[in-house]
């Protein structure tokens, strides 16, 4: 039901001016002018994007993690804990959003300093030129290829070693696992998400894409490789790009 909700949610953009399908639909109008100044945010907008950010990222993460909340409810009920399933398992959700909520925090504050900068289109957000998007994509293309990926990759892709070393008991426990768990995650796909500047933060194809990729990633037997690929890819487009340029 959360994931129903959320993906509404972010799909009718509500409380933005437009929906993810019109953003969606007029993906290519990088600089389309709108009512704001950029950069010039109130307390209520501000606190709209941040719930845009925190709500697509629920959306987009918990396909990836629900197996690993189905596989630490099924170890609870061969536990004294087995009648309090339910809530262990909505604390351990709600550790593992919380860590998210943190990643949209920050991803506002970049949108706003962006956008202030001239660099994001206040209407359209998303990178303006096309040069610092093609920096994105190396950038993600490279980190692919980084120790801090390849160590929260190997933890997203073994969670079961995870909740039986790492186990805590009760609601407080779950939560903590939860938002442990929630850091790995975020380790794994930041730069994934950074992506979003570079396509339009509430363009629906890019969001599903990223998505999907990050599934694919964490729960197939072929994630590792996949994510190898992903980054020479991403570093090859970002490289095309500029080379167009000049």
């Amino acid at each position: 039901m959360l994931f129903v909700l959320a993906v509404l949610y972010t799909v009718y953009g509500a409380g933005m001016r437009m929906t993810a399908f019109e953003m969606t639909a007029m993906r290519d109008m990088r600089d389309m002018p709108g009512p704001l100044i950029p950069g010039v945010w109130s307390v209520a907008y501000a606190t709209l994007v941040f719930l845009m950010w925190w709500v697509m990222m629920i959306a987009m993460m918990l396909p990836s993690v629900a197996p690993t909340v189905l596989l630490n409810a099924a170890l609870l009920r061969h536990t004294g804990d087995a009648d309090r399933v339910p809530a262990i398992s909505a604390a351990f959700a709600s550790g593992y959003l919380l860590t998210w909520a943190g990643f949209s925090l920050v991803a506002t504050a970049m949108q706003w300093a962006l956008e202030a900068a001239g660099l994001v289109s206040a209407t359209m957000m998303t990178l303006i030129e096309k040069w610092p998007g093609a920096l994105v994509l190396i950038a993600a293309g490279v980190f692919q290829f980084t120790p801090m990926k390849a160590a929260c990759l190997e933890h997203c892709r073994t969670p079961a070693k995870f909740l039986t070393e790492q186990r805590r008991t009760g609601t407080q426990g779950a939560f903590l696992m939860g938002a442990e768990h929630g850091t790995y995650c975020l380790g794994c796909c930041w730069f994934l998400m950074a992506l979003l500047f570079v396509g339009g933060i509430m363009n629906l194809i890019w969001i599903a894409g990223i998505a999907i990729f990050v599934a694919v990633e964490k729960l197939t037997p072929f994630g590792d490789t996949i994510s190898k690929i992903a980054g020479a890819g991403l570093i090859l487009w970002g490289a095309l790009i500029f080379v167009n340029l000049v």
